[in-house]
């Protein structure tokens, strides 16, 4: 049985970057070496790196200082865990504007992506 093929819209493409972001920023900063004092110079390296790619209209970057100090070994640092993360991506596509998020969710205990919100930016 052979099937038609939906149009794809501005929406999916604009959830697609936006899942792309979130997954490439995740897997590229895990890791890193932060301490409470380098922690806002990462999240700025964040910020500045993932809004360099195409359709970003916005980042903000957080990294939870708690989680950093109560993981530092005897040297004052620790490695970036996806559950210090909150940073929230904005993706303009064309007509769509999509806003997601990684955030640790403490129920799940996982650092978990999610669609915001999605809306048709009038033009």
């Amino acid at each position: 049985m052979k099937r038609e093929a939906e149009a794809i819209t501005d929406r999916d493409n604009a959830l697609f970057e936006a899942g792309i972001k979130l997954g490439a920023l995740y897997h590229q900063f895990s890791g890193t070496p932060v301490s409470t004092e380098s922690a806002e110079s990462l999240e700025n390296a964040i910020e500045q790196s993932v809004s360099l790619q195409p359709w970003v209209s916005a980042v903000t970057a957080k990294i939870d200082r708690e989680k950093v100090r109560a993981r530092a070994n005897e040297f004052g640092y620790c490695e970036l865990r996806g559950e210090m993360l909150d940073v929230t991506v904005v993706i303009r596509y064309t007509t769509v504007e999509a806003r997601v998020r990684v955030q640790y969710d403490k129920e799940r205990d996982y650092p978990l992506m999610r669609i915001e919100a999605v809306s048709r930016l009038n033009r």
